[in-house]
C-alpha cells in the first residue's frame, strides 16, 4: 500500500501554477501523443477552428481527449491561441488558451490545420470578415466566399502534444509571442468550456480507456461530443476519405465480461448486427457512387462529383461512429466485488 500511494502521489501533485494562465495541477507523466483525425466540415461563415488537445481529471488521475472544434469567435478580429502541456518544476503544467488579436505562444505544438507550431496559417480577419485557408481547413460543400489558398509549413512533422521534458518540443516564446502574451485577452468562452466538461464527462475520451486513440476526435460543433458530427480518430498514414472503400474495415469492440453472461450475449449480438447494417450501407453508398462515375461527362463534373462523395462518405462515417458509441454506451458494466469500498 505504501508503494502504491508513494506512486500516486508521485502523478499528481496539486501545487500551485507558477504562471499565469496554468492550472494549478502538476502532473508527473506527460501527456499521450496527439491522436491523427480528420476536421469536420467548416458549420459556417465566422467560425474558427479550434484544436483538440488532452487535458487532466485529477478526480480520476488520467488524461482525456477535449476533441477539436469549431467555434464562433467572441469579438471580431479575434483569434484562437491553443493550450498546451509545457514542463517546468518537476512536472508539466497546462497552459490555457486564449482569445486575442493575435495567436501567441502555444507551445510550438503542432497541432494542425493551420497551427503549425509558430502561429496560425488557417485564416485571417480583413475588413470585419473572416477568411479561410481553404488549403488546410475543410470547406467541402459549403458555399464560402472569403478563401484563398496559401500553403502552411510546419515546424515539426511529429505528433507530440507537451512542450519541454523528456521528449517534448524544444520550442521557446519569441519577443514578440512573449509581447502578445501581455496583450488584451478573453478566456475560451461558454461554448468551449461546456464542450471540456462533455469530453471529461466520456469515459471513452479518457487515456486510460482509449490507450491514445479517443473515440471521438473532432466535432463540428462544441460540446456535439456524441450526436451528428462527432468523428472518431484515424491511422497516422490514413488520408481523408473519398469512398466507403477507402474507409478501414469496421473495427469489432473488445470483448465483455461484466459477470451477466445472459447481458453480454445480447450486447455481442446487438453488436454484430449494427455492424452487418453498417457494412451493407457502405456498400451501397460504394454501388450508388460507382454508378454515378460511369455517368460522369467531363473533368469538371468529375471534380464536383468527387466533392459529392467525399462528403457523403465523411456523414456516413460520422452518423455510424454515433451509432457505434450510442450502443457502447449501453455496453453491461460489471458488478461490483464485495470487500468494502475502495480508496
Amino acid at each position: 500500500m505504501r508503494v502504491i500511494r508513494f506512486l500516486l502521489a508521485l502523478l499528481v501533485m496539486a501545487i500551485p501554477a507558477a504562471s499565469i494562465g496554468q492550472i494549478g495541477v502538476r502532473v508527473a507523466i506527460g501527456p499521450p501523443d496527439l491522436p491523427s483525425y480528420d476536421q469536420p466540415i467548416c458549420p459556417g461563415d465566422g467560425y474558427l477552428w479550434t484544436p483538440g488537445y488532452w487535458a487532466y481529471d485529477e478526480s480520476i488521475s488520467d488524461y482525456y481527449w477535449v476533441p477539436g472544434t469549431w467555434v464562433m469567435a467572441p469579438e471580431e478580429g479575434y483569434l484562437w491561441t491553443p493550450g498546451y502541456w509545457g514542463w517546468g518544476d518537476g512536472g508539466y503544467f497546462f497552459n490555457d488558451g486564449y482569445w486575442g488579436q493575435e495567436v501567441g505562444f502555444y507551445g510550438g505544438i503542432n497541432y494542425g490545420f493551420g497551427y503549425w507550431g509558430g502561429g496560425y496559417g488557417g485564416g485571417r480577419w480583413d475588413r470585419g470578415h473572416f477568411f479561410y485557408n481553404s488549403s488546410v481547413n475543410n470547406l467541402s460543400g459549403g458555399s464560402f466566399h472569403n478563401v484563398y489558398n496559401e500553403r502552411v509549413e510546419s515546424s515539426n512533422a511529429g505528433r507530440v502534444s507537451f512542450n519541454g521534458g523528456s521528449g517534448g518540443v524544444n520550442a521557446h516564446p519569441t519577443s514578440h509571442q512573449e509581447a502578445v502574451a501581455s496583450q488584451r485577452h478573453i478566456p475560451a468562452v461558454a461554448a468551449q468550456m461546456e464542450h471540456a466538461q462533455a469530453a471529461r464527462a466520456n469515459p471513452a475520451q479518457r487515456a486510460g480507456t482509449n490507450h491514445g486513440n479517443p473515440a471521438v476526435t473532432a466535432t463540428s460543433r462544441a460540446s456535439d461530443i456524441s450526436g451528428h458530427g462527432a468523428a472518431a480518430g484515424r491511422s497516422t498514414d490514413s488520408h481523408t476519405a473519398m469512398h466507403p472503400s477507402d474507409l478501414a474495415p469496421i473495427a469489432r469492440p473488445a470483448a465483455v465480461n461484466s459477470g451477466n453472461a445472459k447481458a453480454d450475449r445480447k450486447y455481442e449480438k446487438q453488436q454484430d448486427q449494427l455492424i452487418a447494417k453498417q457494412t451493407q450501407e457502405r456498400q451501397q453508398l460504394q454501388q450508388k457512387q460507382d454508378n454515378e462515375h460511369q455517368q460522369r461527362a467531363n473533368n469538371a463534373q468529375t471534380q464536383k462529383l468527387e466533392q459529392k462523395h467525399q462528403q457523403q462518405t465523411q456523414q456516413l462515417q460520422q452518423r455510424h461512429t454515433s451509432q457505434q458509441q450510442s450502443l457502447q454506451s449501453r455496453q453491461p458494466q460489471s458488478r461490483p466485488s464485495g470487500g468494502g469500498s475502495r480508496r
